[in-house]
């Protein structure tokens, strides 16, 4: 039949799904799914210090780096606004004034 748990505050087996609640109708106890199988697949991309990264975060460049291609340099303390994160070596897309649009790994910035 269901194999939903039944609820931690009473133990009544007639839970239901509510969204991303379970819902027990006995006692109107609600508590959230754990979602394990959403969590693993989850790339998880830190940055220097270990810190995790999100969309639109600001980060400050740790290392001078060098422009492939130019004769530019991104300076250490360089602030970095509005990053978004994508697949791939260099895991971070970025705007950095003077210089443009550019991908950076990840492992060259911190957290601000």
């Amino acid at each position: 039949m269901s194999n939903l748990p039944n609820c931690p505050k009473c133990g009544s087996e007639y839970t239901y799904e509510d969204g991303a609640m379970y819902v027990c109708p006995e006692c109107a106890h609600e508590w959230p799914q754990v979602a394990a199988a959403a969590t693993s697949d989850e790339r998880v991309i830190k940055d220097s210090n270990g810190n995790i990264l999100q969309d639109g975060d600001t980060v400050t460049v740790i290392k001078d780096l060098k422009v492939k291609g130019s004769s530019l340099v991104v300076k250490v303390g360089t602030k970095v606004k509005n990053i978004r994160l994508v697949e791939g070596d260099h895991d971070i897309d970025c705007k950095i004034d003077g210089i443009g649009s550019m991908s950076l790994k990840s492992e060259f910035v911190k957290k601000v």
